[in-house]
């Protein structure tokens, strides 16, 4: 071979291990959201008809607490729950879900929560974006609540609703699900880190319960009868909310080829 055939070769393998080598093995971690610093807590006033929020903690320049505000008035704000934050640039949006179960039309309000954050401050706005009615739930001045949600659809229901409804986030459109005869009434909502909800059924007193699973995309998965509920990495289940069961989840083991 000729010797610059030769040095040729040479050097583009070279560069080429090198750069093999400059490549890291493992993909890069994302940049955290802008607001990774910052935490907002909520309170409520007496009677549940005030939700009261301040965003604290810090930027890359100061530290303290930002901003502050109230959503309401509610007859009875009875469940919370935020939405998942989409950054665009230095701002992230989330939805709030406030469900009011106060009077006997029970109604869901959703206000928009936008963080514009910038090396020393964050400003915060937050504003009534859209409302639905959750018919047909029962709500009252002594029902409780519950509510879970994954990706795509809410799930809310009271203690005095033998059904709990699945609410669309993106459209709002409501649908009654689950439901038992003879009827028992919705006790907890609870759900997974992968988008699973289980509606749970059931009565305190008789010792009748049940269970409805849900995937992902809003479909059913599974129902039977037992208090069965799920957990997750982030908030624990209040076994106070709970009908104890003694039916053993061993009885429905086996599997099928789909």
């Amino acid at each position: 071979m000729p010797k610059i055939r030769y040095q040729w070769v040479l050097t583009v393998s070279m560069f080429l291990m090198a750069l093999n080598t400059a490549v890291p093995v493992h993909g890069q971690n994302p940049p955290a959201p802008p607001d990774s610093t910052l935490y907002t807590n909520y309170t409520l006033s007496s009677g549940n008809q005030t939700v009261n929020w301040i965003v604290c903690g810090s930027t890359q320049q100061s530290s303290g607490c930002y901003a502050a505000g109230s959503l309401g008035p509610f007859v009875n704000a009875g469940a919370l729950m935020e939405g998942n934050p989409v950054v665009n640039g230095n701002t992230v949006t989330r939805a709030i879900y406030v469900v009011d179960s106060g009077s006997a039309s029970v109604k869901l309000y959703v206000y928009k929560k936008t963080d514009t954050v910038t090396s020393q401050t964050d400003t915060v706005t937050v504003t009534l974006n859209r409302t639905a009615n959750l018919s047909p739930l029962v709500g009252g001045s002594t029902v409780s609540c519950s509510m879970a949600a994954n990706n795509r659809f809410l799930f809310i229901g009271t203690d005095q609703s033998p059904q709990a409804v699945e609410v669309n986030k993106s459209t709002l459109s409501v649908a009654a699900v689950g439901g038992f005869s003879p009827p028992l009434n919705v006790t907890a909502i609870t759900a997974d880190k992968y988008g699973y909800v289980t509606v749970t059924q059931g009565n305190f007193f008789t010792g009748f319960n049940g269970f409805y699973v849900f995937g992902p995309d809003g479909s059913g998965k599974a129902d039977g009868g037992g208090a069965d509920f799920m957990l997750n990495t982030v908030n624990a289940v209040s076994t106070s909310t709970l009908p104890q069961s003694d039916v053993q989840p061993t009885q429905r083991l086996g599997y099928w080829p789909k």
